[in-house]
């Protein structure tokens, strides 16, 4: 058989060559890996995943807004550096609000997915819409209602509607040891002491300095970081005298931080005790309530007391959500 021959021999009717069985099988296995992946579209994607994440069947289900049904998920704005609160371990976010979360997305048939980001940009977040609620252990103040700066007394935004949950004060802590006769905010004029900036601390430290000035004393010397683990780092290295941050965030690093060897409370009781809130945008209101409600399910059915039991801030519980109760 010449060569010509064996090429004829090897075409079928059209001239074409003919198919292997070698590559009859990459293309069956290709087409059935291409079905196996399903379409890849950012919408269907965004179909599986919502899939995954809602319950239709849960009790408060209907009471959220259709597109936060279809979605089935709520972007949650949240500074995840502030333990006990909120924080990573191990790659996973941890803490009171992000148990609190869990419990509140199960009432509601959705997912409360945390996105972190530096405290005094989560009122911008929300504007923007990067984020559907807050929930930083953020305190419901009137300034944040009205969207103004407490700053600048200028009003910024539409502010938002804040679904409280727990009720918390502001604390003092120091070196252990070294507490430079400081014994609470009488005693801090002239002081350097470390917040968080954008906080009720940091608003707290600057309203005090400004007294401690009208009464003839030296204001203190604040010092504002992105977030609370600086402030630590700066006091346990002596670069100021004192922290304020809020209670269960300062009592679980006067327990923790050096096997509790770092840090010691002053000045007796939390100051300005105020509630904590998830804010949402205003205009939100079937959200709101939808979310009061879960909050409210979840103290009656006890999941609330169990994580204040866990993370040890029993003292905050509150017994009755309100919308906007802070001053």
């Amino acid at each position: 058989m010449t060569a010509d021959t064996t090429r004829r021999a090897a075409a079928g009717r059209s001239g074409r060559p003919v198919k292997t069985a070698a590559a009859i099988a990459t293309v069956t296995a290709s087409l059935l890996l291409l079905s196996a992946c399903g379409d890849q579209t950012d919408a269907a994607i965004a179909r599986r995943e919502a899939a995954k994440n809602r319950n239709p069947h849960a009790p408060l289900f209907s009471k959220l807004p259709k597109d936060v049904q279809d979605k089935g998920m709520l972007q949650v704005g949240s500074d995840i550096t502030y333990k006990p609160v909120e924080f990573r371990s191990n790659g996973a976010v941890e803490g009171i609000d992000p148990d609190l979360a869990a419990a509140i997305g199960k009432e509601l048939g959705i997912k409360l997915n945390f996105n972190n980001a530096t405290f005094d940009t989560l009122m911008g977040g929300l504007k923007s819409k990067r984020y559907d609620l807050a929930m930083s252990a953020m305190t419901d103040t009137k300034d944040r209602q009205q969207g103004i700066d407490s700053t600048t007394g200028k009003k910024i935004g539409e502010g938002v509607d804040f679904v409280d949950y727990l009720n918390v004060g502001v604390s003092l802590y120091t070196q252990k040891g070294k507490t430079k006769g400081i014994d609470g905010w009488e005693t801090i004029c002239g002081k350097k002491l470390a917040v968080q900036r954008g906080t009720v601390s940091h608003d707290l430290a600057k309203d005090k300095s400004k007294a401690c000035e009208a009464g003839g004393e030296q204001p203190i010397s604040i010092e504002a970081f992105d977030n609370d683990s600086e402030a630590q780092t700066r006091l346990r290295t002596g670069g100021v005298d004192a922290v304020s941050s809020d209670y269960p965030v300062a009592a679980y690093a006067v327990k923790v931080s050096g096997g509790g060897n770092d840090f010691q409370m002053v000045g007796g009781a939390p100051l300005k005790a105020a509630p904590y809130g998830i804010a949402v945008p205003k205009g939100q209101e079937q959200l709101r309530d939808a979310l009061k409600a879960a909050v409210e399910l979840v103290i009656k059915n006890h999941a609330y007391d169990g994580v204040l039991a866990k993370w040890n801030v029993k003292d905050a519980g509150v017994k009755e959500v309100q919308i906007n109760g802070g001053t």
